[in-house]
């Protein structure tokens, strides 16, 4: 076995790649002798490293299967064969083996390389992602979408562990039986939560499994025994058991899969043999492969979670030693708190813990973003009162609603994004039978370099739909906090927003005190326009309001609105303008707009907030400017929108002195 080089720090040069020079598509990759293989998968690293500490980016995952994709570039006809990715973090090497190297250093950045597959962007991605466990159901309806043609197409589908979690994942294993389409499914274990069951044992068979031999013994004695039931049926349960004692595939077997592994997913004279075998295999198969998230780096072998992704390395390691190893992680790890801005999801954690120290029937809950959203110390100091359910929304959400009924106060710390995996249970679950439970949603609005996948662009939209609830979306830190203790003490589902990154920098008050339900604040009196806010645009509304002396409210809540306040408002202006960042459709601005139709109030509005598209990904600001959701922006659409007026009135007073 050659052992892939280790590194450990970011090139600051790009790296000498003589044979991955030789391979910037995967038809002249086939062309390399197998022998070559391990130095092309070294060169795949340290390009991969030198193009994350240029631009920044996930990398840890995709340090994990340089080997598998060199592998399956190498034994797969892509882009006829069929390739997806799950999730889709790990894909930074198959982008660079499919002709995009030249435009790694654009990654996630505005108008370059998004970061995931995408299929507007190359016909090697056969399938868009961004949230996990969806590889095997889109697999499955390509395998079975060309199922007829000649010569058979192969179709893969590589799914990490984690998302192996998501019910969504056994769906579409049990269809797949049912169907016994031909298709490859490889688990990509680098967290050992399948099996432990590894070693050279399990390989030693994984090889004789996946070896002509045994298929054509397999096939031969399926042909004799199936005669005689009672022989066919004990063969079939040595085998099972067999397999059984050595790997764990018994399950994946039961559900009507050819299970083979685990083998080392590093190791390319074992995985290239393997996966050329299984390859020839007819119906559903998986192969169980074990990686290391970070392989070949030293600093995210050591800290996987803390090297998940990276920014922009503006001054790469020199020092090489162990002590310089350790002092670059624990600055990694102790990055945020240098910062004089706080995230929202450190102020979220802070009041988490603050809150469960106050009240012991508070749970709190994560579908598997501990870190993202701010739970770690929580679950250090409250080990028995936290759970993290793993890739599972739709579970989080109604085991919530167990917890609730049964009077404990559970807090759901999720992802706008992923809250719209268990919509259904929100409602159904939760909103239905007026549950206590509060939602902390994180990542709402633009997410920046994430892209669309990731964005919370339709919470206000799809939550203040919902009878029973409460929404709210505070402007700055100290009113996130505020709020989360509002939504806490209200008997019922109340749902808080907030985004991504650090706030303006607003004091924090510790003390934690119930704001009035459904009751906003103005912020600054002036006069002709209002500006409505909803959110942490608030920032981008005062600049705007001082340049003009508009009159700027910090609304608060989208559910309940705050009526009185927008009937004063509406009878002393000449114009409203709502504001928010969630898509115009259904959103908060909507809601105002529902409400003066029904009070019959016929002042003039306007609706900013984001368009009827999916926005793109790229730096946050660039995008909010994109949107005409900056200062610049907001300031010229209210602009037109009074112009607009002037002519309105000028046509109707015309019109008046013709009659």
């Amino acid at each position: 076995m050659t052992k892939p080089r280790q590194y450990h720090c970011f090139p600051e040069q790009r790296p000498e790649t003589p044979l991955l020079d030789l391979a910037p598509l995967p038809e002249l990759l086939r062309g390399l002798d197998e022998s070559q293989l391990p130095q092309l998968a070294d060169e795949l690293r340290a390009h991969l490293l030198y193009c994350v500490g240029q631009s920044g980016g996930h990398f840890g995952a995709g340090l994990g299967v340089v080997e598998l994709t060199v592998a399956l570039h190498y034994l797969l006809d892509t882009p006829r064969d069929k390739l997806v990715w799950d999730v889709g973090h790990q894909t930074y090497p198959h982008k660079i083996l499919t002709g995009r190297r030249d435009s790694m250093l654009t990654m996630r950045q505005t108008d370059g390389l998004a970061g995931f597959p995408k299929r507007s962007e190359s016909e090697y991605d056969s399938f868009g992602v961004g949230h996990s466990s969806t590889s095997i159901s889109a697999a499955l309806g390509m395998a079975i979408g060309y199922q007829d043609e000649q010569p058979p197409r192969q179709t893969v589908a590589v799914i990490g562990d984690g998302a192996m979690t998501a019910g969504m994942v056994f769906e579409a294993l049990n269809h797949a039986a049912d169907t016994d389409a031909n298709m490859l499914v490889i688990v990509n274990d680098n967290m050992m939560s399948i099996s432990k069951n590894t070693g050279g044992l399990a390989t030693y068979f994984s090889k004789i499994w996946a070896s002509k031999t045994y298929i054509q013994l397999r096939a031969g004695s399926k042909k004799v025994l199936s005669k005689i039931p009672p022989a066919w049926e004990l063969a079939q349960r040595t085998e099972e058991h067999m397999k059984g004692m050595v790997a764990p595939g018994t399950l994946f077997e039961e559900l009507g899969f050819n299970y083979i592994g685990p083998i080392d997913g590093h190791d390319l004279s074992s995985l290239i043999p393997t996966l050329r075998n299984m390859l020839l295999m007819k119906g559903p198969r998986l192969l169980h492969i074990n990686t290391t998230k970070g392989k070949g780096f030293a600093p995210a072998e050591a800290d996987p979670v803390g090297f998940h992704a990276v920014n922009k390395i503006e001054q790469p390691i020199q020092d090489k030693t162990e002590k310089a190893l350790a002092e670059t992680i624990a600055k990694k790890s102790t990055s945020a708190l240098a910062s004089k801005k706080i995230k929202y999801q450190d102020v979220f954690g802070q009041w988490l813990c603050d809150m469960a120290a106050q009240d012991p029937a508070l749970i709190g809950i994560t579908p598997a973003m501990c870190e993202g959203s701010g739970m770690v110390d929580f679950a250090e100091r409250f080990p028995e009162r936290y759970h993290d359910v793993a890739i599972a929304e739709q579970h989080a959400v109604t085991f919530a609603a167990g917890l609730a009924c049964e009077g404990k106060k559970p807090v759901v710390a999720i992802y706008s994004t992923f809250l719209q995996r268990a919509y259904d249970q929100l409602i159904h679950d939760v909103a239905l039978q007026n549950l206590d439970v509060t939602f902390g949603i994180d990542r709402a609005g633009l997410v920046g370099e994430d892209g669309p996948t990731h964005a919370g662009s339709f919470d206000l939209s799809f939550l203040r739909c919902i009878p029973n609830m409460i929404v709210m979306a505070p402007s700055d830190e100290n009113e996130t906090r505020q709020l989360l203790f509002t939504g806490y003490q209200f008997n019922g589902p109340a749902a808080i927003r907030y985004p991504r990154g650090v706030g303006p920098g607003t004091p924090i008050n510790t003390e934690m005190k119930t704001l009035p339900i459904g009751q906003g604040i103005l912020r600054r009196s002036g006069l002709r326009v209002a500006i409505l806010n909803f959110g942490t645009l608030l920032t981008h509304a005062i600049e705007t309001a001082e340049l003009h002396n508009y009159t700027v409210a910090d609304m608060r809540f989208v559910k309940p609105l705050d009526e009185a306040l927008i009937d004063s408002l509406a009878s002393s202006h000449d114009l409203l303008v709502t504001l928010e960042e969630n898509t115009i459709q259904g959103g908060a601005g909507s809601a105002v707009l529902e409400y003066l139709q029904q009070a019959g109030v016929t002042t003039p509005t306007l609706q900013l907030g984001l368009p009827d598209r999916f926005v793109d990904h790229g730096k946050h600001h660039d995008l909010l400017a994109s949107c005409g959701l900056d200062k610049t922006g907001i300031e010229q659409a209210i602009s037109r929108r009074l112009a607009s007026l002037v002519i309105d009135h000028q046509q109707q007073w015309a019109n008046e002195s013709n009659q």
